[in-house]
């Protein structure tokens, strides 16, 4: 059983993740790119990755109608990362927010995804402002929020994220 599906892109299937996925999810949390640019979620087993599927994204599809959705190649179906819509604390708007295995970097599909899921919030969802933030230093996710129409407007500090991240705004 796989999740709703919520979006297709040229190349992708975004849906809603399930605790089926936890293998993927353990994975992606535990890689070094995502630990880097992300931080550590403390996941280290498939029992928490479920509870991460669980109390994350589909927590937030029952409280807000949308969460991050899992990426899967249209053609293989093969699970390559996360994108979707958050809802965090300290950020009055949806946060446009993505991850993919290191993998697959530099192909697009962090641009390709974060292109539908910001149309999406605002033609399906109705969403009239759409924020994202990022690791100031993380040059590559900085160069798809520009991409995709998003202006920076400098630095926030948000409750139990770790240090200051950049802004951006639709």
């Amino acid at each position: 059983m796989s999740g709703v599906e919520v979006l297709r892109t040229e190349r992708l299937i975004l849906r809603h993740l399930s605790e089926e996925d936890a293998p993927f999810i353990l994975e992606l949390l535990n890689s070094p790119g995502f630990i880097d640019n992300i931080g550590d979620r403390g996941v280290r087993d498939l029992e928490g990755a479920r509870r991460y599927v669980t109390e994350g994204p589909g927590a937030s599809y029952q409280k807000h109608g949308y969460g991050l959705w899992l990426a899967v190649l249209k053609d293989t179906g093969e699970a390559i990362g996360v994108c979707g819509l958050v809802k965090r604390d300290g950020l009055e708007h949806a946060d446009v927010g993505y991850a993919f295995l290191e993998r697959t970097w530099g192909k697009g599909y962090a641009h390709e995804a974060a292109a539908a899921t910001l149309a999406h919030a605002r033609d399906a969802i109705g969403l009239e402002k759409v924020v994202a933030i990022t690791a100031p230093g993380n040059a590559g996710s900085i160069a798809v929020l520009l991409k995709i129409g998003m202006k920076a407007a400098g630095t926030i500090h948000l409750p139990n994220h770790g240090g200051e991240s950049a802004y951006f705004t639709t």
